[in-house]
């Protein structure tokens, strides 16, 4: 194998957020931010993946230059007010989940409960860098789990993580730390091959667009575990397992 075909992983990993990672006014309905780390082969991505989500575009909107993005879709907003019609939505909901459930990805989660976090902690992390942390960690251990990596090697392949750009200052900050913890700033000081890609608001992944779908109804699972949650039910299968257990390995709640 020479080195060109395996210095890149066969794995992409797609980022995205619900809540906010700021710390102030904490919003008493959804005081957590949501991490959702999407785990996708490159070649099930292209061949089964990017076709769905654009053969749904098409189908509602005649083109796919639409960006799917969780918070209008709920509130019925631009390209999605024609939602407002109950029997409309219902139909659109359902086939968006079907193409969810039959989408071939791994999720890794980390819920920081901000509320609790302030309640325990004098001076509190930032909670995306907790996240981002805790969320590399669950990856690499993922990715030993199918042989993509191997603990030591320094010739392990490199993984891509997709997130979105929010602004320079803060892009700046999250590479600071990305590359910190990258470097051995980490629960088992190991160094981690992975590269940072910051993708436009605007650019139309549908990887991106699927990790902002997931994030919410996660998050909703925490803080409301009574709740019906469709969304949820489904993702669940998903979440990266350890003895047929998500908790710890697909989904970290924290504190």
């Amino acid at each position: 194998m020479t080195h060109a075909s395996k210095a890149f992983s066969e794995y992409l990993v797609f980022v995205d957020e619900s809540g906010s990672p700021s710390l102030g006014n904490i919003d008493p309905d959804f005081p957590l931010l949501v991490l959702a780390f999407m785990v996708v082969r490159k070649n099930q991505y292209l061949a089964e993946i990017v076709p769905a989500v654009q053969g749904f575009k098409f189908r509602h909107f005649g083109h796919d230059q639409v960006i799917l993005h969780e918070r209008e879709i709920r509130r019925d907003l631009g390209a999605f007010a024609f939602l407002k019609t109950k029997a409309l939505k219902a139909a659109f909901i359902e086939e968006l989940t079907s193409i969810m459930a039959a989408a071939p990805f791994h999720l890794v989660a980390v819920v920081i409960r901000k509320d609790k976090l302030q309640e325990r902690y004098k001076t509190p992390e930032n909670p995306y860098h907790l996240a981002l942390q805790f969320g590399l960690e669950r990856i690499s251990a993922f990715l030993k789990k199918q042989g993509e990596w191997r603990s030591g090697n320094k010739e392990n392949p490199h993984v891509h993580l997709v997130v979105e750009k929010r602004g320079q200052n803060e892009d700046n900050e999250l590479e600071l730390e990305f590359r910190r913890i990258c470097d051995g700033g980490n629960y088992k000081s190991e160094d981690f091959p992975f590269e940072i890609v910051f993708a436009d608001k605007r650019s139309n992944s549908s990887g991106l667009q699927l990790a902002d779908l997931v994030a919410r109804p996660i998050g909703l699972s925490v803080i409301r575990p009574d709740q019906p949650n469709r969304a949820f039910d489904l993702l669940k299968a998903k979440l990266a397992q350890t003895n047929g257990h998500a908790e710890g390995l697909g989904l970290k709640v924290f504190p």
